[in-house]
């Protein structure tokens, strides 16, 4: 096997493999000899056709295959001699493969880049800190209620957190507009589900009301057509209804699989969620941080195959989220712009944190990888079926392995960084990041 390379542009490389005919004939000719054992032809016996006969009716084709296979197994060969780490799958080219001929294909691939590691002492980083105290506690637990609540008829004037069921017909310039009008819908008053003045206008409606609603839709709404037009909606009221919040009771705590403790208890399990999701949460902000800090510092070149690898990874996770094929969503209608950016930051980070592993001498660390699953094990009921079911799963142990590795990756180089603590509340520690400006 005769191997050159040759650097085309950037991470882009060309591999020219040269393989002896005689490998090509000797993997040809066994491979119809074998044939010539098993193959059925009109006129012989199974197993007694000419190797002659058989060299005319399939050799063309068992060729292509034989070459198919010796290309591929001696690009792989090729690689691990020149101890080159490609990115991506090839383009293979054939340029010689005459029969009697050597072989001669071109290979051309791309290679990860050499990424320099920053000084990660220059790296600043802050760390909100934050308690769960029983003021969060009840508002947790209050939110919990609310989210539970049930609805009972009043009759009464309507106020803000009733629940009106109405029927509404809109219109501008006494004609109806298409998404003007509705009915039976349910309206929380207060929620601003609709636009400025319509819930306000509905404030002590009763049961039966009719109403008249002399708007103007916001200059900045969402429907250019609408923008900034008086709208008239003569508005029906079906219902009006309450909420009633559950007890703080037995029954309540049982749905939370709190069985015996009471009050006590249920607030323990709820201060432990809060703990977690604020360790979870306080993580994620430094962790965000530290990426946009890495990206900032280093400047890698990225290889095209991996981004567009990562692009259809990102688009098929949007597609699952769209309802993927039950919505026959084309995939057309999701460009490769839309997760451009996604995928490149991803893959440049992953290049970066791969570079430190390496660096570090990191492996994913048995006993963190443990109480990892552990930890996501608590959430369940049986968090023993939970924890043996992550061992005995090769993929999911591997692919909490991969998280805790990119980690521990984190750590070190936060234990080079800057970081600094400050203290705040629970709801900024939990409350998501606001995008950063230019960012979409």
């Amino acid at each position: 096997m005769q191997v050159s390379i040759e650097t085309t542009s950037g991470l882009e490389r060309r591999m020219t493999v040269g393989v002896p005919a005689s490998v090509i004939e000797t993997a040809v000719n066994a491979r119809l000899q074998e044939a010539a054992g098993t193959v059925k032809l009109n006129g012989f016996r199974k197993g007694k056709v000419p190797l002659s006969v058989v060299k005319k009716r399939f050799g063309r084709g068992v060729r292509q295959e034989v070459l198919g296979e010796v290309m591929s197994k001696t690009y792989y060969d090729a690689i691990n001699e020149q101890k080159i780490k490609p990115a991506g799958q090839p383009r293979i080219e054939p340029k010689t493969v005459e029969e009697g001929k050597d072989l001669e294909f071109i290979a051309i691939f791309e290679v990860y880049p050499e990424v320099e590691l920053s000084d990660f002492s220059k790296i600043k980083v802050q760390k909100l800190v934050a308690e769960v105290d029983d003021e969060n506690i009840d508002k947790m637990i209050e939110n919990l209620r609310e989210q539970r609540k049930t609805w009972e008829p009043i009759k009464r004037q309507a106020k803000n957190k009733d629940r009106l069921n109405i029927d509404y017909v809109g219109t501008i310039d006494g004609e109806e507009f298409e998404g003007g009008s509705a009915k039976g819908t349910n309206l929380e008053l207060g929620s601003n589900r609709m636009i400025p003045g319509f819930e306000k206008g509905l404030l002590k409606a009763k049961a039966g009301d009719e109403i008249v609603l002399d708007l103007t839709f916001p200059e900045d709404y969402q429907s250019k057509d609408l923008a900034g037009k008086d709208v008239q909606f003569k508005v029906t009221v079906n219902s009006a209804s309450q909420a009633v919040l559950p007890e703080l009771n037995d029954e309540f705590f049982a749905v939370f699989g709190i069985d015996e403790g009471g009050e006590e208890a249920f607030r323990k399990e709820v201060a432990a969620n809060m703990n977690r999701e604020l360790k979870n949460a306080s993580k994620a902000k430094v962790k965000n941080s530290v990426m946009e800090a890495l990206l900032e510092a280093h400047k890698v070149d990225l290889p095209a195959s991996l981004v567009a690898g990562e692009i259809d990874s990102l688009r098929q996770q949007a597609m699952q989220q769209f309802g993927g094929g039950q919505n026959n969503i084309d995939p057309s209608m999701l460009p490769d712009e839309l997760f451009k950016e996604q995928a490149e930051k991803r893959i440049a980070l992953g290049l970066v944190l791969g570079e430190v592993i390496k660096v570090k001498g990191l492996k994913a660390d048995p006993e963190l990888v443990k109480s990892t699953i552990e930890d996501i094990a608590s959430t369940y009921e049986t968090p023993e079926q939970v924890v043996r079911w992550y061992y005995s799963n090769k993929e999911q142990l591997a692919s909490v392995e991969s998280s805790v590795l990119e980690d521990q990756a984190f750590e070190a180089i936060l234990a080079d960084a800057k970081v600094t603590e400050k203290k705040v509340s629970y709801d900024e520690v939990i409350k998501p990041d606001a995008p950063k400006a230019g960012k979409k």
